[in-house]
């Protein structure tokens, strides 16, 4: 660059020796020194000079289909992966026309554009656009402090819930109409201290279609087998005896819970890999709200208007603050 430099100032100089006043701007001198106007000079000589001196020169022909050394050992890779074995070259030969079939048949469906206004097309792209912002978030990796600190923030995310067994009696309002409830008011007083196994218990109550015992459940579990009421009932009652009566969808039961394990917040040790899938999840999110946001923004959306609206030919839809972004993803 120091030739360069020495024929730019020779050039000054016969200028300013020749009486033009033309002396190049000190601005522009300043610019011509700089190392990235060098750098970005270089890259666009090499660019083109690349562009016309690689086999074929200048642009590929459309009705070129040019494949690298790379494309084909992705295919022998796919190949040994579904068969075991490598293939033979007429096995290859077949694979790799499968490929420039594909291409084909792209090219000419591009050609013909039926790509156009083609609704799969439309998501498939929006699926592509949703990756590409997602994979900037899931490019960083969070550090153990981090995701601790995030932890701390989501607890309730982590949250185990708590877990029951109970035995129930059933007391069916289609044999005994509206005396269901008081029937098992009744029995309650006769079984008062019976063991929850006891056959005076079972005598008492009417067949049940599903189980009589229920171990290890959830609240979310009960109330998808009885209803909410049903769960939100049995969890208040303090383990050891029987008692009810409590309605459900079906009818009474008298319940015996017999084993409670609390819910609780498991440490974070215990769930650090729970806690980074987590974590991702939401740095996707939020980086697929953040791109589309400043996407959206750039959009005006018009859309026709009955005609008695005299004088309007279109309404705009406002564009959407950032907070109604935050589950465009889960909404598509």
């Amino acid at each position: 660059m120091t030739g360069g430099k020495n024929i730019v100032a020779q050039q000054v100089h016969s200028k300013s020796v020749n009486g033009t006043g033309a002396v190049m701007p000190s601005a522009i001198k300043h610019l011509l020194r700089e190392p990235l106007v060098h750098f970005i000079v270089l890259g666009v000589v090499l660019f083109v000079g690349y562009s016309y001196l690689k086999p074929g020169g200048g642009v590929e022909s459309p009705h070129e289909i040019a494949l690298t050394l790379d494309e084909l050992a992705q295919l022998e890779i796919l190949f040994e992966s579904q068969w075991r074995r490598q293939p033979t070259p007429e096995e290859f030969s077949r694979v790799v026309e499968a490929k420039v079939r594909q291409e084909v048949l792209y090219r000419e469906a591009l050609a013909m554009g039926l790509d156009k206004n083609d609704e799969i097309v439309k998501r498939r792209m929006v699926q592509k656009m949703q990756f590409l912002a997602e994979d900037v978030a899931a490019a960083r990796e969070p550090t153990t402090e981090e995701l601790r600190s995030w932890f701390a923030d989501h607890t309730d995310m982590f949250a185990m819930p708590p877990r029951l067994g109970f035995r129930h009696v059933y007391f069916s309002p289609d044999q005994r109409g509206n005396a269901a409830r008081d029937d098992a008011a009744k029995a309650l007083i006769e079984i008062g201290g019976q063991p929850e196994d006891s056959s005076l218990v079972a005598s008492l109550g009417d067949s049940f279609m599903f189980q009589n015992f229920y171990a290890d459940r959830t609240p979310q579990a009960i109330a998808g087998d009885f209803g909410p009421e049903f769960a939100q009932a049995v969890g208040k009652l303090a383990p050891g005896s029987w008692q009810g009566p409590i309605k459900s969808g079906y009818g009474w039961h008298l319940v015996f819970v017999d084993m409670v394990i609390p819910g609780r917040v498991p440490a974070f040790e215990e769930i650090e890999q729970d806690v980074k899938t987590a974590w991702l999840g939401t740095q996707k999110k939020e980086a697929w709200r953040k791109a589309y946001a400043g996407m959206r923004a750039k959009y005006r959306v018009l859309l026709p208007v009955p005609a008695d609206d005299a004088g309007a030919l279109a309404s705009e839809i406002p564009r959407p603050p950032d907070a109604s972004l935050r589950n465009n993803r889960d909404s598509q």
